[in-house]
């Protein structure tokens, strides 16, 4: 039998918290859903716009309204610096499109993750003076760790206001505006805003002010559209806050009311808008708009979501498609690579491991260092806390995706560093890493305590708890590897071992497609509201092993008068028996549609076959 954890253990009506119970009258999983997601209130379910926490709980946002309300009054020349990714994308196409509407003269500026790096810095700052000779800088999505750059703008007399939500420990920027609700002295009831998020909010309290003030103004909430993209994309904490986003962005996506560009890039995945769930921004949207930043420039992407005309909607998404198409490639080649190298590494570590005779754990540790033209990786590093990998030919672009999925495929913080100039790797020369982690190992935290133990080995870094960045010289590999490790040994072993949750066994009756369809649309679920995911004992009545690599299952259920089918992509075949009677499966509701047909089908996560 599989070792889970559930996430609720009532088993009775009785049990649920009171608010719930009248729930369970509908559907007693949906209840024991929501409970073990922390619901004891019916209005923490609540959807309503006027359900948002208000906007002036965020600190600063008084004086960044105000400045904009005077930027636009005057007609200063307002520039917008964004970040690559989808949250600075969503962000900066959401600030183009308010302060444009409000009449603002603004124009945006996106740093080239290939020559410039991440966020606000003095030479961003110089190539938007020389460009767009603004008066006034508002960042999205970065900032809060730019006193440089916040210096050289001020240098030149320009106005900076800062919109960020990447975490800080540290003092903010001296801006004449900083709005982020994770600076401290902030008390935002909502630590889980992401960068649009922060900026609706400050569009919003602007909106009003103009509103009020009977100025040029818009209704900020008809771009939720891009909130919601860019929430979900950059992995959101899905608190009741960010629900509420979510829910009315994705209801005008699928009513229609959305930029062109979203309804392009939509068409090119073949995807019907009526159709669109919580979790297709993250799988199907975020990565072609991410595509642009990670390969290219983001201005594409960018572009793509400001357009007005259809044509060129299509055009952008286009573009925005193959350049996803290259990412995949390039993904396909580092991954491959990546696992053979922790393969290797797991091996040696084998093999120096039964010759230590128990007298040393030295290889636990070890750092390999191989010849350039080998073709290897340049430096690697596997232990049983951490992997962290290097090789002079990677895509920095695409360093991110590789870290998450070894860190999914191992559960162990996982860091990826790439050349930050693929022809610079000597010993003095930067690489970049991305940082990706489990619960329980906040990794940004994890970096920071390096930084301040080994001032001298990293060279940049910011982020949050399962996702962070970081720049260190290539000569300072080893010894970075070597310091994260020592924080690692600080923490506990249970941390390190993953724990596999589940909702518990579905009701008789819950396997149909009503359940199915209305369970997809009973919240927003992901990240901090969990995908509902159930196990059972099931009987095995046939099975086929699909392509080698996938096991369809046709199953019975107690009590369930025909057939449930399951697939379980990428199945580990060699672990299969044949002669299976009955399997333990854990599992998630889909519903398969071909040739225009529905069905039930369970999409199975584990499995373990009962004896």
């Amino acid at each position: 039998m599989l070792n889970l954890t559930p996430r609720y253990t009532g088993t009775r009506i009785d049990e649920l918290p009171t608010a719930l119970q009248s729930f369970a009258a509908q559907s007693f999983t949906l209840a024991r859903l929501y409970a073990g997601r922390g619901i004891t209130e019916p209005d923490e379910l609540d959807t309503q716009l006027s359900g948002l926490l208000p906007a002036e709980m965020l600190h600063g946002v008084t004086e960044a309204v105000r400045l904009l309300d005077v930027a636009i009054d005057e007609g200063q020349r307002i520039l917008i610096v964004g970040d690559f990714d989808c949250d600075g994308a969503t962000s900066t196409a959401l600030m183009m499109r308010a302060l444009t509407a409000m009449g603002a003269v603004v124009d945006f500026l996106v740093p080239d993750r290939f020559k410039y790096g991440y966020g606000l810095t003095p030479e961003i700052v110089e190539l938007g003076i020389e460009t767009y000779k603004p008066q006034m800088i508002v960042t999205v999505d970065n900032g809060i760790s730019s006193h440089e750059g916040v210096a050289r703008a001020q240098a030149d007399g320009i106005t900076v206001i800062i919109t960020d939500h990447h975490l800080t420990t540290k003092p903010v920027p001296p801006a004449e505006a900083v709005v982020n609700p994770n600076q401290l002295k902030c008390d935002f009831n909502s630590k889980a805003l992401v960068g649009v998020g922060v900026a609706f909010y400050v569009l919003g309290r602007l909106a009003k002010l103009r509103r009020d003030a009977g100025k040029s103004t818009v209704q900020v909430s008809q771009y939720l559209d891009l909130v919601a993209l860019g929430t979900i994309a950059d992995v959101g904490v899905l608190d009741k806050n960010n629900r509420i986003l979510v829910h009315h962005g994705l209801a005008a996506i699928r009513q229609g009311r959305c930029c062109m560009g979203i309804l392009a890039l939509l068409e090119q995945a073949g995807r019907d808008p009526k159709q669109l769930h919580a979790q297709d921004f993250g799988f199907v949207l975020g990565p072609r708009i991410n595509a642009a930043g990670r390969m290219d420039n983001m201005r594409v992407g960018i572009e793509c979501l400001l357009t007005e005309d259809w044509s060129t909607a299509q055009r952008l998404a286009h573009e925005l498609e193959q350049l996803n198409r290259d990412r995949r490639k390039v993904e396909g080649e580092m991954r491959s690579q990546a696992d053979s190298i922790v393969e290797t590494l797991n091996a040696n570590n084998d093999v120096e491991g039964s010759s230590n005779d128990g007298n040393d754990n030295k290889d636990s540790n070890e750092i390999i260092i191989l010849k350039k033209n080998e073709k290897k990786p340049a430096a690697a590093n596997n232990n049983n806390r951490s992997i962290i990998l290097y090789q002079d030919d990677w895509h920095q672009g695409v360093i991110g995706i590789v870290a998450g999925r070894l860190k999914e495929s191992h559960y162990r913080p996982s860091i990826v560093f790439a050349p930050a100039d693929i022809q610079r790797t000597d010993t003095d020369d930067m690489i970049k890493g991305s940082a990706r982690s489990i619960a329980g190992v906040h990794i940004r935290d994890a970096i920071e305590q390096v930084a301040e133990q080994y001032p001298d080995l990293i060279s940049h870094f910011g982020g949050h708890a399962m996702a962070a960045g970081l720049t260190i010289k290539r000569g300072n590999f080893d010894s970075f590897v070597s310091a994260f490790d020592e924080v690692m040994d600080q923490l506990n072993d249970e941390v390190f071992a993953e724990q596999k949750f589940t909702d518990g066994p579905l009701q008789a009756g819950d396997f149909s497609l009503w359940f199915a369809e209305n369970l997809a649309d009973a919240s927003i679920w992901g990240h901090g509201f969990a995908p509902p995911i159930f196990d059972g004992v099931f009987e095995v009545l046939s099975f086929k092993v699909l392509k080698d690599k996938h096991l369809k299952l046709s199953l019975r259920y107690p009590e369930v008068q025909y057939p449930i089918e399951a697939i379980y992509f990428n199945f580990d075949n060699s672990a299969w028996d044949y002669r299976a009677e009955k399997v333990h499966l854990l599992f998630e509701l889909d519903i398969n549609e071909w040739n225009g047909k529905k069905s039930l089908q369970l999409m199975a996560k584990d499995l373990a076959v009962v004896t």
